[in-house]
């Protein structure tokens, strides 16, 4: 019996104010269907770094590399959530013949030059979770219980103002090969596409992918805690459309 390609290493990354933790119960999910998965937290966002507040983009994007080097330096499979599309982005410009897919949990690529907040105090250190009244304005907080929210506010660690400041810099087309899916959670697939089709800014990128498959998953814009077995098996359908 040969051995599948999805068998290849998934690494899980989740946006802002988020550790590897985020992604448990998706893994218990990939568990029971035999996956190798992973899931990291983000150079700025482990609690325990004394230092965290001074790292930045290149500094995640290197601790990505490092992960897929410790996995056998073979081609991987990226799952990038939310504000985790800036490094994500970075890997893929600057390493893509390492990763055989990047799965796009209500996130997607970012452009050349992207800065995440470019007006953000210049004081500021850290970006604390706001208030979940404030959150929801920017970010739907639907499928979320009481239980996740509350695990959500004790566990969140402040994103580095270093992170969400710093310019995303851009420079192979290769990037754009990488066979990418895209799941829309919070805003639909047909509307990605037309907002992408329309130039807009936040969907650029995606108008230049070669090859995307979109897959809707309605909920809020944190599946991996509204839908964790679901998002699960959009994961492991995307593992297979790699081999």
């Amino acid at each position: 019996m040969t051995t599948p390609r999805s068998s290849q290493t998934i690494v899980l990354i989740a946006g802002h104010w988020l550790g590897a933790w985020a992604w448990d119960e998706v893994l218990e999910h990939l568990e029971t269907d035999h996956i190798r998965a992973v899931a990291m937290t983000l150079p700025g966002l482990d609690g325990d770094d004394t230092d965290r507040a001074t790292r930045t983009l290149d500094d995640q994007a290197a601790a990505i590399r490092d992960v897929i080097a410790h996995h056998g330096d073979q081609p991987a499979i990226l799952v990038g959530h939310s504000g985790a599309n800036a490094p994500i982005s970075l890997v893929l410009d600057r390493h893509p013949e390492l990763i055989s897919r990047v799965v796009w949990v209500d996130s997607g690529p970012v452009a050349d030059g992207s800065v995440f907040a470019p007006d953000l105090p210049d004081g500021l250190e850290e970006l604390a979770l706001p208030s979940f009244d404030a959150l929801g304005q920017q970010a739907s907080l639907e499928g979320l219980s009481a239980e996740a929210l509350e695990r959500f506010r004790a566990r969140a660690v402040p994103e580095p103002a270093s992170v969400l400041r710093q310019p995303v810099q851009l420079a192979d087309e290769a990037r754009h090969g990488v066979p990418t899916t895209l799941v829309c959670c919070s805003i639909s697939g047909a509307q990605v596409v037309e907002l992408a089709q329309a130039g807009h800014p936040m969907f650029a990128e995606v108008a230049s992918l070669e090859v995307v498959d979109i897959v809707d998953l309605p909920t809020g814009h944190w599946p991996m805690w509204s839908r964790p077995r679901d998002l699960a098996k959009v994961l492991r359908s995307a593992a297979s459309r790699s081999s």
